[in-house]
Formats: structure tokens, sequence, C-alpha cells
């Protein structure tokens, strides 16, 4: 993680951007021309042909793909990379967030605020859920960098204020609070808080990392699904985890 060159690239692109037409006018979204930019300062690296589709990136030796959402849609490139490639998917999470509302008409921006819901690393196994069968192959590592960020929202929701239902319209990200990596399957122990005391059920796992049960029993899905945790016995109707030796 490289917090200095993360700003400086974010600031020129974000400066550009708003030089041009103003907030979200480039056809790519913010976040991810910021993160194409710190992972491959090298412009050459950028948008590669290979195996019939188009790599964010590829450095020569590996190719680097940003998945901002959607991660259903980024299968038949795994399919095609990974046997030939090591392949990191990069996903971003909102880490602190900062809303403003646009007017569609007008183009008018509401003050920023701030919004109470904190993002981290456990929210990416939505996500990741829907590649479950890839997270073993060997070449395809996952890196979650966590971004505070400020998001724009148009008001053109279905409600009287216009808000819910409303469309996502950029992201403006504001600083790299952190980058989690797993690189091999070992990785995903770090998911696992060390005070949080064995055999444990969902519940409590849910509460060690403050997380809702529903987010808890994915993440431990996924977690015995790659023979990180394994089942212990039960605790009342409860599964008992423990993390595999």
């Amino acid at each position: 993680m490289n917090c200095q060159r993360f700003e400086e690239v974010k600031n020129r692109i974000v400066n550009t951007q708003r030089q041009r037409l103003g907030i979200g006018t480039l056809q790519e979204k913010t976040v991810h021309a910021i993160l194409k930019d710190y992972y491959a300062p090298d412009k050459d690296m950028q948008e590669i042909p290979i195996n019939g589709y188009v790599a964010d990136i590829y450095t020569g030796s590996e190719i680097i793909e940003i998945q901002t959402a959607n991660f259903n849609k980024i299968r038949s490139k795994l399919d095609s990379f990974l046997p030939e490639y090591p392949v990191t998917l990069v996903y971003p999470i909102p880490h602190i967030k900062w809303l403003s509302w646009m007017n569609e008409e007008t183009g008018e921006c509401s003050a920023l605020r701030k919004s109470p819901v904190k993002g981290n690393v456990y929210k990416a196994f939505f996500e990741l859920y829907k590649i479950k069968s890839y997270l073993k192959h060997p070449n395809l590592r996952i890196c979650i960098p966590l971004l505070d960020i400020e998001e724009y929202r148009l008001l053109n929701g279905w409600s009287a204020d216009k808000k819910k239902g409303s469309c996502r319209f950029d992201r403006i990200p504001v600083a790299l609070a952190d980058e989690i990596r797993f690189e091999r399957i070992e990785d995903y122990v770090q998911l696992i808080p060390y005070e949080l005391s064995e055999p444990f059920t969902v519940s409590e796992f849910a509460k060690a990392v403050k997380i809702k049960k529903a987010e808890a029993g994915k993440v431990l899905h996924i977690l015995h699904y790659l023979t990180v945790i394994t089942h212990c016995g039960k605790k009342g109707n409860a599964y008992l985890y423990r993390v595999d030796d």
C-alpha cells in the first residue's frame, strides 16, 4: 500500500475530470480510473487485449482486473485468464463514506453528509460468493482496497424526497485507508479475530467482527469451503467452527 502515490493519482484524475465538465463526466467511472492508474502507473500496461478479452492491466507477467461490482460478469474472463496467467482481482470497498445528492436538471449538489455505516473487508464476501468456485485456483489473488469516498447520487428515486430507489452517479475516492490481500488460501485466516475463542458459532463470529449474522454466515461458508476453518460439533442448533490445523 502506497498512500502517497494513491493521493497523487487521485488528485490528478479528479482535478482533470472537474476541469473538463464536472464530476463523473468521463466514460470510465472515477474509482475504476484511479485504481487502474494506481496499480499500473505505466499506461502501456493498461487495456491490453488477451485471449479475446481486454485486461484492465497486464504487467508482462500478471493480469490485474478491477471489478467494482457484479462479479458474475468476471467469470468468463477468469475462465480465459487463469489457466495461463496469475490474476489479481481488485475489489474496492467504501470504508468511510460522505454522501451528496445531485439535482439532475441543475447539476446542483447538496452538502456532503457522513454516512453512519462503515465498510470493512467482510463486505467483499457478497461478491466473492459469486466466484466461490474460483477462489481455490492457485493463480487467483484477491486485493481489497478500503477507500474513504464521496458518493454522489441522483435525486431520481421513487419516494417523495426522490432518494429511495435513486441511482448512484459517481464515487470520488478521498483516501486509501487500508489494503487487504489474499495471495494464497492461508491468508484468509486473517479474517478470524485473534481474540475470538474457539470453537465459535456464526453468531459469535458476527459479534466479534461487528457484522450482521447473515453476512457472517456467508463469510464462514466460504472459509469452510476453502478449508480455512472446519466444523467441530454443534452448540444447540448452531454449528461450531475452529481454524483448521
